[in-house]
């Protein structure tokens, strides 16, 4: 079922179908990459667990609106659906692993590394002003952290939460190290990157702390998008709502969550031509 047969009451969807997978080698890393479409270039970084029905609804969507997708997996199971134990399973092994360093404050990630040899080889390839990069829940500060390459125009934070907000300074943290958050700063400074922030009121995984940071360096080149989950909200989200761009849409006129997406595709439009 693609995004657009997405029944209101349900987040949009979608398979595997129509993906072309290949590995992709950068910076001492490999993993998957799967791509689909036409027009100018977006790299989507799946969330926890992985490249889920709900992340490939997103991804497919993007490919409708005109977009040449890039989906890298660097963990979970490509397709499976998002079980407790399953999603579990794959936090265990994120919170160990060096490539991610899940706690780390001001940390320079090898999978950022990895993410802008993405991005540059799709921007390579694809016509616009460079590319975009959406990352979401633990991988959304990555999406940032990869502008520090001049391929990336356009950055999408939805619900970052690495590192895991253990204590003030993990709250704050922007998700990469101070070295790459100069080099970010400074492009966006000269117009050359700009960034969208978003994440849902009641999110305790996404601390107001860490968009603060971000605005404090980015100013006017760092847009928020913030939907309101407290408790008797207009449209009956829950306080644990998260996932703002996956999960919680609906194919619903006025949905917020259905605007934010919209917000995101305008956003990509205006950044890459």
């Amino acid at each position: 079922m693609s995004a657009s047969d997405s029944q209101s009451t349900s987040a949009p969807t979608s398979t595997l179908d129509g993906w072309s997978r290949r590995p992709f080698t950068s910076a001492g890393i490999t993993h998957d990459c799967f791509e689909k479409g036409t027009g100018p270039g977006v790299v989507l970084i799946p969330e926890i667990p992985g490249l889920t029905p709900e992340v490939l609804g997103l991804a497919d969507h993007l490919v409708e609106q005109g977009f040449t997708v890039v989906v890298p997996s660097p963990f979970g199971t490509p397709g499976r659906e998002g079980t407790v134990g399953y999603t579990l399973g794959v936090v265990a092994r994120l919170c160990v692993a060096a490539e991610f360093r899940a706690f780390a404050v001001g940390a320079r990630r090898p999978i950022t590394a990895y993410i802008r040899g993405v991005a540059a080889d799709l921007a390579a390839r694809t016509p616009g002003r460079g590319v975009g990069v959406i990352g979401m829940c633990f991988t959304g500060g990555f999406a940032l952290a990869a502008a520090v390459d001049d391929s990336v125009s356009a950055s999408i934070l939805s619900q970052p939460a690495a590192p895991f907000p253990v204590g003030a300074r993990r709250q704050a943290d922007p998700s990469m190290s101070p070295a790459e958050f100069g080099v970010v700063a400074g492009r966006a400074s000269r117009g050359e990157v700009c960034a969208i922030g978003l994440r849902f009121s009641e999110d305790a995984s996404v601390p107001p702390a860490r968009f603060r940071t971000i605005s404090e360096r980015l100013g006017d080149a760092f847009e928020v998008i913030e939907l309101d989950s407290s408790a008797g909200n207009p449209w009956g989200f829950p306080r644990r709502a998260h996932s703002v761009l996956t999960s919680e849409v609906r194919e619903t006129p006025g949905h917020p969550a259905l605007a934010a997406r919209d917000r995101v595709v305008a956003f990509l439009r205006e950044r890459l031509g």
